[in-house]
Order: C-alpha cells, then structure tokens, then sequence
C-alpha cells in the first residue's frame, strides 16, 4: 500500500478534440496532462504498460448512437490496456499485479477494481492479453465456432485476414478441420505470412485484381463460411462464392468506417434468398461466457507451437494516435499495440 503522497497526481492521456470526416487525421486528437486520483475504496491505481488501437474506435468517434457510446469531446478515451497495480484499496488486488482493464490511452488509470482483470506474465506475455488470449482473439473464436456455425470439413474464407482477428480464425479455422483456408490481404508480404506461416491454404492480394476473380481462383469448390472484417467487394465476392446454406459472420465493415457517402449495398444480395445463406452480426460482449475454453483452448495451441501470432508495436504513448491511424492504413500486420515501456 503506498502512501498518498507517494502516488502520482497527473498523468498524459488522449482526447478527441474533434469528430472525423472520413479518414482521421491527426489534428482530431490531443495528448494532454491530466488529473489522476488516489484510489478510494474498491479502487486500485494502475500503470499502463501496453495499450489497445482497434478498429472498432473508429466507430465511437461518430456522434451516433451504437451499441457502444461515442467517445466524448475533449475527455479521455477508452480502450483495453494491461499495466501494473500501483496502489490498491480492494481486496484481492496488489501493488505489483498485473491487470487487464479498459482505461487505455493513457498513462495511468484509476478504476474501480471489479472492473480489472488478473492476468498473468508467466502464463502468456502481457501484451497478448490484448491480441490473440484477449478481445480479438475471443472474436475471432466466438465468431467462426458460434455466429458462423463452423463445420469440420467446410471451405472458410477470411478477410482481413492479417490483422489480429482474420489470422486467428484461419488458424483455428485450420486447427478444428476446415477443409481449405483462404485469406485475402492488403500487401504480398501479408500474403505470404498468411501461406508460409499461419498455414492458411491459399491467400490473394485484393490490391492485385478483382477480389470476386481471384476468390473465384482460390475456391473453385465455393466456400461454406465467410468471416468478414472488410464488408464491400469483399462481402459480395463473398455472397458469389458461398454454397448452399452458408454462413457469414459479420465482425467489420472496416472499408467503410471513413466514408463520407452511404456505401452501395451488395449488388448480388438476393443471391442469399436462392442459397438459403445466414448472414449474422458479431459483438464480442455477447461471447464472454466462451472466455474459460477459449483460453484454455487457445493458450495450449500457443504454447504447443500450432498457433501463431504477430504484433506491430509502437513504442510510447505520444505515439498511440499515429498508430491508430497506422491501423486504419493497414500499416499492422496482426495486433496493433501501443508500449509504454516496464
């Protein structure tokens, strides 16, 4: 426990100082100085060691109403982020320990603690916890074996398919008996991770032709899930390619996230009637009862080796809205995290 006067009293956070208009730029965020109180009872104080960029952020800087509130002008920011207890008034919770929590863009954080996680160093590294044993990960489980139904022996395209959430589906997708994986990726070098590293079956570079074509290409058999991250093209190549009483898993439409025009709708949608296909929306709050299997499940395919996974790591917290926007470019390959340092 740590005397009052032992304990930091400010603290660099990011606000949003103005909503985008299309893609963000960099004069819509702030880092500011700002207040950090001692933790009252049944609250502890944290340091932030690794913070979470996610596409999803994109959504809440709209003034819109979601299933998850705006961020607010002139306010810090939320999202995940591990660090270390500082200073503790709740029972079961240490200075030293490590926590997950969603105070993220900032430096430290004061929360109440049944809003903290332990989490363990020994187990996994912490900034994992954020990625691939963390919210994309369980994405990308609940959305493949639960919202997409998956089937030992279907055909499983991913999109998006480098990032944090598309290469653990086609991993797990391979994993549990997916009688083909198909990634699509931004750049040749993803390709080739997706190939050479993750095990996928095949994967093509959207940036290189039609993407209905080159999936046409890599699926002459159709597919039976699509797990889409990307919505557009994607989405109706996808539509195309699916066989009879296929599934989709709708996680992100992250090619629309900064259009400024309503986007066109698949033009091949009444395809859907005629396949019979199901098309479902995909929230992870609604999957938190999978978090004991999917971690245990999940952590034994790490530590055995079957499972892998990349990190894109920026280095401090002045740094955390370039990478954002670096997320938002595609500049990532696998989980985008902020460091702050030990």
């Amino acid at each position: 426990m740590s005397s009052p006067e032992d304990l930091p009293t400010t603290g660099r956070e990011w606000h949003l100082v103005s909503r985008p208009e299309g893609f963000p730029v960099p004069e819509n965020f702030a880092l500011r100085e700002g207040p950090v109180a001692a933790p009252a009872e049944g609250e502890i104080l944290v340091r932030n060691l690794h913070l979470s960029v996610d596409p999803y952020m994109r959504g809440r800087m709209n003034d819109v109403k979601s299933y998850v509130p705006p961020f607010q002008l002139d306010e810090p920011m939320t999202g995940g982020a591990v660090g270390i207890v500082v200073a503790s008034e709740a029972e079961g919770f240490a200075p030293g320990d490590h926590v997950l929590h969603d105070l993220g863009w900032r430096e430290l954080a004061t929360l109440k603690a049944r809003y903290a996680t332990k989490i363990s160093p020994e187990l996994a590294p912490l900034s994992s916890y954020l990625g691939v044993l963390g919210m994309p990960g369980l994405t990308a489980y609940a959305g493949l074996l639960e919202v997409a139904s998956f089937r030992k022996g279907d055909a499983v395209f991913v999109s998006g398919a480098a990032g944090a959430v598309g290469s653990e589906v086609g991993q797990i997708a391979r994993l549990k008996g997916a009688s083909r994986v198909i990634g699509s990726a931004g750049s040749d070098e993803k390709v080739r991770l997706l190939t050479e590293e993750y095990g996928f079956d095949t994967a093509f570079n959207y940036k290189s032709g039609p993407v209905a074509s080159q999936l046409k290409e890599a699926a002459p058999n159709g597919i039976d899930v699509y797990f889409d991250n990307v919505g557009g093209d994607h989405l109706e190549a996808a539509i195309s390619a699916l066989n009879v009483h296929g599934r989709v898993a709708v996680c992100g439409m992250i090619s629309q996230y900064n259009a400024t025009e309503p986007p066109a709708a698949p033009r091949n949608l009444a395809m859907v009637i005629g396949k019979r296909l199901r098309l479902q929306g995909l929230l992870v709050m609604d999957h938190a009862d999978l978090m004991p299997k999917f971690f245990e499940e999940v952590s034994a395919w790490i530590r055995s080796g079957e499972l892998q996974y990349r990190e894109t790591v920026v280095e401090g917290v002045e740094y955390a809205a370039d990478a954002f926007l670096g997320l938002l470019k595609g500049e990532n390959t696998g989980k985008m995290i902020v460091s702050l340092g030990d």
